[in-house]
């Protein structure tokens, strides 16, 4: 009897026989769960009733090996086809929305545990091992190294292109899952929310050096420099040097720095991947968020009337005026050196915080109007060559051994395929 393969998501190919079947049959670790009945053209959508979901509790977002058969007569057809699924971060599995979604809140709304609960998961990453084989990429020394090496070894894909969006949404998810799974982590992802405390960094909950804060400014170092280019300037924040307070003081990060002007977009800079092991610094720069994210501009990106809209405020990209930051950019140089980093700017702990602010906005305004719900601009490389590849809902993203790759369009809604998240 003839095998049909039916592929309805990135990393599950479901498996029918005869030309119609509308009846699936799962085995699971090679014992018969459960029959659902879906529609043919759809394939089966298993979630959280399903029957076989109920065997699968067990299990988190590790690799499972399932076994899905399909049935076109009341007898079990044995087809010999091992499937590597990762179960989509633990939550419920196909297209449909979550119905309890969490709340990923601003950094000041969580109490004080909640913040502390937060950085000790942080903390807890550093402590853990590196999936990442050291031989091949010497800088990675643990578990939050990861996360900072795949995002070097994508940035070229990932910025200033059609995946900007998409792609860090699901590198926050998987984040929030590490911190989750491997760290006992309770809560959500926070966000930063720029405009809140544009005025005064310093003395913000999220960078006033207290217990609960993601620490502060680094030590003043009278050798760093503003920033001068056409038609631009930005002066020199208020500090530089290495940070001693807070939960992250005298924390040691171990890529980069990578140079900020890019000769050759075709390649990573070389060394990527050396042992450099140095202070965490930074520098809180209130000019930056009071011009670049505050809230007139804010209102401005909300109020874009589509994605080449709101890639611009974004980013100023694809229109990229001289002597003009976008928020995305803004948000980064807010706080020097080590977030300003356009590889390695996760080394900063206040990335994903910052990371979580613009899927906010791109969420809200992507529920603003069914029209921009899926809409994309740009190719898969930086600053959008001529021969690269125009982004669709269909492209994969990579992410090394952060996660299963995934595709754009499964990455486009953050209640669906597997998110179940909203933010305050």
């Amino acid at each position: 009897m003839e095998n049909f393969y039916y592929g309805i998501d990135d990393s599950t190919s479901y498996v029918a026989t005869h030309e119609a079947p509308t009846t699936w049959k799962c085995v699971v670790n090679g014992e018969f769960c459960g029959v659902t009945t879906k529609n043919a053209m759809r394939g089966p959508m298993w979630s959280a009733d399903d029957p076989c979901m109920s065997q699968l509790s067990g299990f988190k977002s590790t690799a499972l090996v399932r076994r899905l058969l399909s049935v076109a007569s009341s007898s079990l057809i044995d087809l010999d086809l091992d499937l590597d699924l990762d179960l989509d971060l633990g939550l419920s599995l196909g297209n449909e929305q979550c119905s309890n979604p969490t709340e990923r809140k601003e950094w000041g709304e969580l109490t004080p545990a909640q913040r502390i609960e937060y950085t000790d998961a942080v903390l807890c990453l550093q402590k853990k091992p590196q999936h990442i084989p050291r031989e091949e990429y010497p800088g990675v020394r643990n578990r939050f190294d990861d996360f900072v090496a795949t995002h070097v070894n994508y940035t070229l894909n990932v910025h200033y292109s059609g995946l900007f969006l998409p792609w860090h949404r699901h590198f926050l998810a998987l984040w929030e899952t590490a911190l989750q799974e491997e760290c006992g982590y309770s809560g959500s992802v926070p966000y930063w929310d720029w405009p809140k405390w544009e005025r005064d960094l310093a003395g913000s909950p999220l960078f006033d050096c207290s217990a609960s804060s993601l620490s502060g400014d680094g030590e003043y170092d009278p050798s760093e420099q503003g920033l001068q280019g056409p038609g631009v300037y930005i002066p020199r924040g208020s500090g530089g040097g290495c940070v001693r307070c807070g939960p992250f003081k005298d924390m040691q990060i171990h890529m980069g720095p990578f140079p900020r002007n890019l000769p050759d977009t075709t390649k990573i800079p070389a060394p990527a991947f050396d042992y450099n092991p140095r202070c965490f610094n930074r520098s809180l720069n209130n000019f930056v968020g009071t011009h670049y994210n505050n809230v007139t501009i804010v209102d401005r990106l909300l109020a874009s009337t589509d994605i080449n809209d709101f890639l611009t405020v974004m980013d100023h990209w694809p229109a990229k005026p001289n002597g003009v930051l976008g928020v995305h950019g803004g948000g980064h140089f807010s706080l020097g050196s080590t977030l300003q980093d356009l590889f390695a700017s996760p080394q900063d702990p206040a990335f994903m915080l910052h990371h979580a602010m613009i899927d906010r906005l791109w969420g809200i305004w992507q529920s603003k109007d069914v029209k921009n719900r899926n809409a994309l601009n740009g190719t898969d490389k930086i600053l959008n060559p001529p021969t690269a590849k125009i982004v669709t809902l269909d492209t994969d993203m990579e992410f090394g051994v952060l996660g299963r790759p995934r595709s754009v369009g499964r990455s486009m809604n953050p209640t669906q395929n597997g998110y179940c998240y909203s933010y305050t």
